[in-house]
């Protein structure tokens, strides 16, 4: 089996695999892995681990550190940091790979570990399957129980220390990517930190660029991460902007690698409407941009008028990396707020992407709301049907039938997307189309026969 998602190892903290001594077996195999793949042998392997600011994020990370330690690989501690900040600081450090304990945009029960290799990229397919591999031999002995892990000669073992200025060195790094020649002392922005990694450093960097910044949710307390607020819960960020009469809004998830903006109207500005600002607006024009699947297909019609090439990537990051690395472009993400700007960073990240606009804003003297006028968006509706258990619903002839009549009622002038989550049993209905009641009454219609079928 595989314990990775799209995303590394994700679930609800004490139910398998989120547990104590899962954790210490993924630390363990890990670094072995590592040590396998160790080029220099006179070097000891090292790693870099962060977090956010879940509650069982203080335990997960005591038994990744024992694990790495016990296979004889270094730990370095991070502490609270956006998950970019790993992946930059892991390159910054030279480690053989960096670690972040988070699930995201999850409610505070759930947590996951997400890996980067040594360039500050997600780990390669092959390195994945290898830790995969030697967790399953352990897990299906005995069923993972009273499994002695092989430890080293005790002179071998790892060591720890904690890294008292990683936060310093990330806000440096995200103010480096802001032009020279610009700041913000001329905007008011309103950040939205979602109680999560962002919480400090957000702020920071847009305070000593010169903005007035007016912070909320950013007094996490362990289990208020995401709670009603941050990317997938924007309202109060956009009530906020309105009552500062602030000129934008940005609002990070609560590992900081997502975004969407507010304009200084209270309108929403989603990662699609940003790709499109970065590919339009920007003073060096991009030569194409890769979405996804769930990219609006309004965006793909801006774009071609703008005579900019636009592909779609499977659903997640790492897909759009790969595309983009595939076609020699910088600039891609999904509607969700992940944006990569391959120029300025190797992951996305949610602080350098909002800098990126608001450099945009200074440059062209204009405000976030007359960035995107020429985008449209066409009306989408997303319905997520829970199932009892993953079965695939391509599988079904009558509902691969309802899904082609669908198909052919959109052609020409909008999408269907059938998809299977890739961390929960749920299948998402994604309709677009120009005509939003149709939009509605078709993800709806599909949704109730997909679960008449699956249950």
């Amino acid at each position: 089996m595989s314990y990775f998602g799209t995303d590394g190892i994700r679930g609800k903290f004490g139910e398998l695999p989120i547990t104590p001594d899962f954790i210490l077996k993924l630390g363990y195999v890990t670094g072995l892995v590592l040590i396998e793949n160790n080029e220099n042998p006179a070097r000891k392997p090292s790693v870099v681990i962060g977090k956010d600011t879940r509650l069982s994020g203080y335990v997960i990370e005591g038994a990744l550190q024992a694990g790495f330690n016990a296979a004889g690989v270094d730990v370095h501690m991070l502490g609270p940091l956006p998950t970019p900040a790993i992946a930059h600081l892991t390159r910054s450090f030279n480690a053989y790979a960096g670690v972040v304990i988070s699930a995201s945009h999850n409610p505070y029960y759930d947590n996951g570990i997400k890996f980067f290799s040594g360039n500050g990229k997600k780990i390669s397919d092959e390195m994945q399957a290898s830790i995969n591999d030697k967790l399953t031999a352990i897990m299906s002995s005995a069923n993972g129980n009273d499994v002695t892990m092989p430890i080293i000669d005790p002179s071998q073992l790892g060591k720890n220390n904690r890294i008292n200025d990683a936060k310093g060195r990330y806000i440096e790094f995200c103010k480096g990517s802001f032009p020279y020649q610009y700041d913000l002392s001329h905007l008011t922005i309103v950040v939205d930190c979602a109680n999560g990694a962002g919480y400090s450093v957000a702020p920071r960097v847009m305070r000593e660029l010169g903005a007035t910044v007016i912070a909320i949710n950013n007094t996490p307390d362990g289990i208020n991460i995401n709670a009603d607020c941050g990317s997938t819960h924007p309202e109060g960020l956009q009530k906020a902007v309105l009552e500062h009469e602030a000129d934008v809004g940005i609002a990070l998830d609560g590992d900081g690698d997502r975004i969407v903006m507010v304009d200084e109207m209270g309108n929403l500005i989603d990662g699609d409407g940003i790709l499109y600002v970065l590919a339009t607006q920007a003073t060096n024009k991009v030569k194409g941009v890769v979405g996804t699947l769930m990219s609006n297909m309004g965006l793909e019609l801006a774009l071609k008028a703008a005579d900019i090439e636009f592909t779609r990537a499977k659903v997640g990051d790492r897909y759009v990396m790969q595309d983009l690395e595939a076609n020699g472009w910088i600039l891609g993400g999904e509607p969700s707020g992940h944006i990569l700007c391959l120029d300025k960073s190797r992951t996305g990240d949610a602080i350098i992407a909002g800098l990126q606009v608001l450099a945009v804003m200074q440059a062209r003297g204009r405000a976030l709301s007359e960035l995107v006028e020429g985008f449209e968006v066409l009306p989408q509706k997303l319905v997520n049907v829970r199932l009892s258990q993953m079965q695939d619903p391509f599988q079904y002839e009558e509902l691969v039938a309802a899904f082609d009549k669908a198909q052919a009622t959109l052609d020409g002038r909008g999408r269907l997307l059938i998809r299977q989550s890739g961390t929960e049993p749920m299948i998402r209905v994604m309709v677009e189309s120009d005509d939003e009641i149709e939009c509605d009454v078709m993800a709806n219609d599909l949704a109730d026969q997909i679960k008449s079928v699956l249950g």
